[in-house]
């Protein structure tokens, strides 16, 4: 009887959830079916008609690269040259010149060099100019310059460039460049191990293991894993990472999407290096992704103690996916979770405030989770430090000198009038201050404030109405006031602003290896680790353990 009754009564529900799966997948084909046919005879129409000739490529790129603008920063489309271009080698191994370069208005600059690479060894230096790349001149060259500096190795590529006004030319040898994932590992002390993990490319686990190995062999006791700065990369090495410090079968990541195929959960399945060792990880608003699962796991599994500033947020998971004609879509198909259940992204791209920007959660509204041993832990984007430093957040007059190379300019100028610095650190002072902000007088920087900025914007519509002239005295005493509030932010973080440009100076003379020599001996952030690290009781208490 009863099996009568199911049969009579299940049977019809299964067949109505197919019906209305079916449904609901015949609306939605319809749907797209219906808004590719307006948009190409929209695009086939316009190609046909518009006044001058069109270039349909370009167009459709545009209109690609625009739509998926209004999902999220991360889903992005490439063409065929973008494939070419952008494909991204995750192995840590390329042939180039070993620099880091940059193109803004139309300017090829160097920002970095690799210790020992072709470029340095070509006496290339962070602030000159590229201008010409065997017969052509960058000024004429529209594609991406940076393509011309790879080829085979051995491959000699002359070279044209500005330094401090001066032209001057180079050949460069290209060879085999091996970014390391671990670019430095020390001991800090006795007992302190300093390890450095700038990205994960396919041989970050590996690197790491390798610096704990060396570092527990020369008497390490504890260990400090700095992942600020860092962006983050391949999955599998966060989890790798994790792996060396908890037992096989820990649950990482997990990964959940609407669509049931992208939903995975991410476990540890080699034996560990140190179950026990104490373990402290450096993070700040620019560790991100990788980054965010290996601080945010190891802090809900209780093993290491967080220190620093909230990290980014990078929350979403991206797959790329190839398409005809040698196009690619890289698309974000699910989010990030912690062990505990945390969400790490922060800002909701499907919920955008007024002005299109996306919205993120108001503390307030943040979730608790408990860790492995009970603590709380929160959401709301990012992984929130266990001992959270204030001096380790960056002012937005910081941040804005360093987006707009204004630090880089003057150190630049800097390296070439202190050429006898060599691998002294530099004593910044009071004087040097004052010589840095004269810099930033002659060379007109704006800091373009929120308010600076609609200033300007009431004075374009003045101009336009044609009543400029009548609010000039109050505009320009409102514009000085603005500035005098800018001085005086600059003056108020005059400690940070004259450390990061003692860090690129110390990165001028000692490279980036320098830098993290002296990090492991003077960073704020790493005193701060090493003293918690040493200080069981309250290591433990932390942890609850």
């Amino acid at each position: 009887m009863i099996q009568s009754i199911k049969k009579r009564y299940l049977l019809p529900a299964i067949a109505g959830g197919f019906l209305f799966v079916g449904v609901s997948f015949q609306e939605d084909f319809f749907e797209i079916a219906k808004q590719l046919e307006i948009f190409t005879t929209l695009f086939k129409t316009v190609n046909m008609n518009y006044v001058d000739k069109t270039n349909s490529s370009e167009l459709m790129d545009k209109a690609i690269k625009s739509m998926l603008a209004e999902l999220d920063p991360y889903t992005v489309y490439f063409n065929e040259q973008d494939v070419v271009r952008f494909r991204i080698n995750s192995s840590g191994e390329y042939t180039g010149i070993g620099a880091m370069i940059s193109r803004k208005e139309s300017k090829l600059t160097i920002n970095e060099v690799y210790k020992n690479y072709p470029a340095d060894k070509a006496g290339l230096k962070p602030g000159d100019e590229i201008i010409q790349i065997g017969d052509v001149i960058l000024a004429d060259f529209k594609e991406d310059a940076g393509q011309l500096l790879k080829g085979a190795k051995n491959t000699k590529i002359d070279i044209k460039f500005k330094r401090q006004g001066e032209t001057k030319t180079a050949q460069i040898t290209l060879d085999e460049v091996d970014v390391k994932a671990v670019p430095f590992f020390g001991k800090i002390d006795d007992k302190t191990g300093y390890i450095v993990l700038s990205q994960f490319n396919a041989k970050a686990s590996s690197e790491t293991k390798e610096a704990l190995e060396k570092l527990k062999d020369q008497g390490a006791t504890q260990i400090i894993l700095d992942l600020r700065g860092n962006p983050g990369g391949l999955l599998q090495e966060a989890v790798n990472i994790c792996n060396l410090f908890v037992p096989a079968n820990e649950v990482i990541v997990t990964t959940k999407s609407h669509i049931e195929k992208n939903n995975s959960t991410y476990k540890t399945s080699k034996p560990p290096v140190d179950l026990e060792i104490p373990l402290a990880i450096l993070v700040d608003g620019k560790s991100a992704s990788a980054s965010e699962i290996v601080s945010g796991a190891l802090q809900d599994l209780d093993r290491a103690i967080i220190v620093g500033n909230r990290s980014f947020g990078k929350g979403l998971v991206q797959r790329p996916i190839d398409l005809t004609y040698g196009t690619q879509l890289k698309v974000t198909i699910s989010r990030y979770y912690t062990p505990s259940g945390r969400c790490i992204q922060a800002l909701n791209y499907a919920k955008k405030d007024a002005s299109g920007k996306a919205t993120r959660t108001d503390s307030k509204d943040y979730n608790a989770f408990k860790t492995k041993n009970g603590r709380t832990v929160y959401d709301g984007g990012g992984i929130q430090p266990d001992v959270e430093l204030t001096e380790s957040k960056s002012s937005p007059i910081a941040e804005a000198l360093v987006k707009k190379d204004v630090i880089f300019n003057y150190v630049t100028q800097y390296y070439y009038k202190h050429q006898t610095l060599g691998d002294k650190i530099p004593e910044l002072s009071d004087t040097d201050f004052n010589d840095f902000k004269t810099f930033l007088k002659a060379q007109k920087f704006s800091f373009d404030t929120k308010t600076e900025l609609m200033l300007k914007q009431v004075m374009e519509e003045a101009k336009k109405e044609k009543i400029d002239a009548s609010i000039k005295t109050q505009y320009d005493m409102l514009m000085t006031s603005v500035q005098n509030s800018e001085e005086l932010e600059l003056n108020k973080n005059k400690n940070e602003i004259l450390n990061l440009i003692r860090d690129e100076i110390i990165k001028r003379f000692q490279y980036k290896e320098g830098l993290y020599a002296f990090y492991a001996k003077n960073n704020t952030e790493v005193k701060k680790a090493t003293q918690l690290l040493s200080n069981q009781v309250e290591y433990n208490k932390i942890l609850k353990k």
